[in-house]
């Protein structure tokens, strides 16, 4: 890899203010400063420093949000906060999140760089498992409960998927899907005569949101996670 697209992947600079620090010998290589922004490194080999720290090369990184109510899941948006900006002291200007959360849903919000993972885990084959905690007006009927788990028509060209449904108490249940269509917990407990009053993410694939994570905080994901996360391969439903 050329230095200086290294260095713009590491949020040093742009191409061109990189190429201005390589110049003024801001930047060494294995202990050598260089003067060329186009020298080829070997990026998880050589040792790279900008002004005397040592960089780390991670191509894709990812980051695990616990979403607040009111930030909309986008890279940018006029008129509210964005889940990037919760980001922002990282220094990253590459990430988006992977999938989304309707503006007052809360809990878990994967961010990362990683294009190719994050296309696979959203494709509709894929029947990635996602989990919400729902806080509903009635109690669930035993017979809500198999509409739910049978799937259930929110207007749609088709049934949802079938569901999993876990009772916590009378008016709090986990609900597993795996589907993201627009709104489509709140639209599937609406078919069962009921309605949502909060929402919150508790796990996506494999990965599980932190109980330690305050709602706006993050935290990069463990490497047991984002080995979870890739290997999720679930496409047979329930």
């Amino acid at each position: 890899m050329r230095l200086d697209r290294y260095l713009c992947e590491l949020n040093i600079g742009s191409r061109s203010q990189v190429r201005e620090f390589v110049r003024k010998g801001l930047v060494s290589v294995n202990g050598q400063v260089v003067r060329s922004a186009d020298q080829k490194i070997a990026e998880q080999k050589d040792q790279v420093a900008f002004q005397g720290k040592t960089l780390t090369y991670q191509r894709y990184v990812y980051y695990m949000l616990n979403k607040p109510r009111g930030v909309v899941s986008a890279t940018q948006d006029n008129t509210a906060g964005t889940v990037v900006e919760l980001l922002a002291p990282e220094g990253r200007k590459d990430l988006f999140p992977m999938g989304r959360l309707d503006k007052d849903t809360e809990g878990l919000l994967i961010l990362t760089n990683d294009g190719e993972l994050t296309h696979r885990l959203l494709s509709p084959k894929r029947h990635v498992d996602k989990t919400y905690e729902v806080t509903v007006v009635h109690a669930l009927s035993a017979e809500d409960i198999q509409r739910l788990e049978q799937g259930v028509d929110i207007g749609e060209d088709r049934l949802t998927l079938p569901a999993k449904v876990d009772a916590v108490s009378e008016n709090i249940l986990h609900l597993t899907i795996q589907e993201g269509k627009y709104h489509q917990v709140k639209r599937m407990l609406q078919a069962v005569g009921n309605q949502v009053t909060a929402l919150k993410r508790i796990r996506f694939g494999g990965v599980d949101l932190d109980d330690g994570l305050e709602a706006g905080e993050y935290r990069p994901l463990t490497s047991q996670e984002e080995e979870r996360l890739r290997a999720d391969r679930n496409e047979t439903g329930y």
